[in-house]
């Protein structure tokens, strides 16, 4: 694949820069924000929602700062258990604009299939084709007062920090440094002509960490790794399942009380839970329950 330019990536992205520095400039909304709610949408465009940000060009301001919030709703849902989902989905906006069917329960029962989605955009393009914008804006001048220009500012040379990440959900980011437009090489282009596609789709870049499951067993029913694979082979796919550790035997009942398991996708760790925190399974009599693993290092 041959090196492009970070012009051509701005010119390919017009519109999206265009609608980032609305949210940011015109309705003064946090960068933070601004870079999650854009990687929302160009997430959403990526799986079956065409043209979600072009509809917003030539909103009024106070109707895009509606949309907006419908945005944060969106992103708010994901940081939480239980959401308070109103009547009618909580989308009524972004549905008129993109003429389909969107609502806050899909990104409940959703969750971990739309975080790693959106993560995967804001680390591998939105930080990209948003960077210079970021860097003049956040930059101090002289005299100390923010940037409102797009030329090169004072002290953009080096990688930039956000405030407001890192995220407790999404993490952190690294805006690159200004490339002084010299050539580079990005995953998700296969060209810049008028087909564009994702090379690898958000979220085929997750770690193993987020496709994995904490299994917990009842003390005196003692589950063996093979009952646990027939189990979700059997319900989610022969293929479902990549890895079953099973924990060390508990010295009193000698037998394993939990157990991780790595999956195949993300959303396979959507469809085990249903929305739900935690979801119950039973085998030969025995109880499971499982949950999304969280590293707590």
């Amino acid at each position: 694949m041959m090196p492009i330019r970070e012009s051509q990536i701005h010119l390919f992205h017009k519109v999206d820069r265009e609608v980032f520095c609305c949210l940011l400039l015109k309705l003064s909304l946090e960068p933070s924000q601004c870079l999650l709610i854009m990687s929302l949408w160009l997430w959403l465009e990526n799986v079956g929602y065409p043209n979600v940000v072009p509809q917003l060009v030539g909103l009024s301001s106070p109707l895009l700062n509606a949309v907006a919030k419908e945005a944060q709703a969106c992103l708010k849902c994901l940081e939480e258990d239980n959401p308070r989902i109103p009547k009618g989905g909580g989308l009524p906006l972004t549905s008129t604009l993109i003429e389909k069917d969107i609502s806050l329960q899909l990104f409940h029962l959703k969750r971990f299939t739309a975080i790693a989605g959106i993560k995967s955009v804001l680390n591998n393009v939105s930080v990209r084709i948003f960077s210079d914008i970021l860097h003049n804006v956040l930059s101090i001048n002289n005299n100390g007062a923010v940037r409102s220009g797009f030329g090169p500012g004072p002290g953009t040379n080096g990688s930039l920090s956000i405030p407001g990440f890192p995220h407790p959900v999404f993490g952190n980011v690294t805006v690159p440094p200004l490339s002084h437009d010299l050539p580079v090489e990005l995953w998700w282009y296969d060209d810049l002509d008028d087909n564009v596609s994702w090379s690898s789709r958000p979220s085929d870049d997750v770690r193993d960490e987020d496709k994995t499951m904490f299994l917990t067993f009842s003390r005196g029913f003692p589950v063996t790794e093979e009952e646990v694979l027939h189990l979700f082979t059997t319900n989610f796919g022969d293929s479902s399942v990549r890895v079953i550790n099973m924990g060390e035997p508990d010295a009193a009942n000698e037998q394993p009380l939990f157990a991780t398991m790595v999956l195949d996708s993300v959303a396979t760790v959507d469809e085990i839970l249903m929305g739900k925190r935690i979801a119950k399974f039973k085998i030969n009599g025995k109880h499971i329950w499982a949950r999304k693993y969280e590293n707590r290092v």
